[in-house]
């Protein structure tokens, strides 16, 4: 393997969707189911592709929910779902300068700013593809091609993981060798197996 590139959620960092939609709907009043639904859709997508403005997502989200928060508050909301996997860290620094390392994330503007200090490894990695920073979004070909590219390795040479199975399947087609990460002790395994251990 020349080049591993690695998702950013339930990887790098936990993101608890269902703490994130609670928050919302405790200030707003809503379930969170019901402020699912409302975030849910098209708008979601467009964010994730740069399509929106950090003040259009305040705004939009405000608006769907029926919200009046100022925007810093907004945003402490917004983000509140983080946490670092510290687990898999070590693994992962462990890559550092052994192979081309990658990050390809679904992200919007404002999860983006606030991501980067909370995983200061991002800054060792050789490149970070956020998709509102690029333009296009998981499952995209075009966006695993792009990654690709700045890799500067073929697929076979290419690893790629993602907790969530339905986008390893664009990856896998242009052969790519990409594995579903479930755990620390799951990632291990596969780097050894391609001959990528850690330490």
């Amino acid at each position: 393997m020349e080049a591993v590139i690695l998702d950013l959620g339930n990887v790098l960092v936990f993101h608890d969707n269902a703490r994130l939609f609670r928050a919302l709907g405790e200030r707003a009043g809503l379930e969170g189911a019901e402020v699912e639904r409302r975030l849910s859709g098209a708008s979601w997508d467009a964010a994730n592709r740069g399509e929106m403005t950090r003040e259009e997502i305040w705004r939009g989200a405000c608006h769907a929910l029926g919200l009046e928060l100022a925007a810093a508050d907004f945003n402490d909301l917004w983000c509140c779902h983080f946490t670092v996997n510290d687990a898999v860290m070590p693994a992962v620094a462990s890559l550092v300068g052994k192979v081309e390392l990658l990050l390809l994330s679904n992200s919007n503007p404002i999860h983006v700013e606030h991501v980067r200090p909370l995983v200061p490894l991002l800054a060792k990695f050789d490149h970070v593809l956020f998709s509102c920073e690029v333009g296009l979004a998981k499952p995209d070909a075009r966006f695993y091609r792009e990654a690709l590219r700045r890799a500067g390795t073929t697929p076979e040479q290419t690893a790629y993981f993602d907790d969530h199975a339905p986008f390893l399947e664009p990856a896998r087609e242009l052969g790519i060798q990409a594995r579903q990460f479930t755990s620390v002790e799951g990632f291990l395994k596969d780097l050894e197996a391609m001959g990528l251990a850690a330490g």
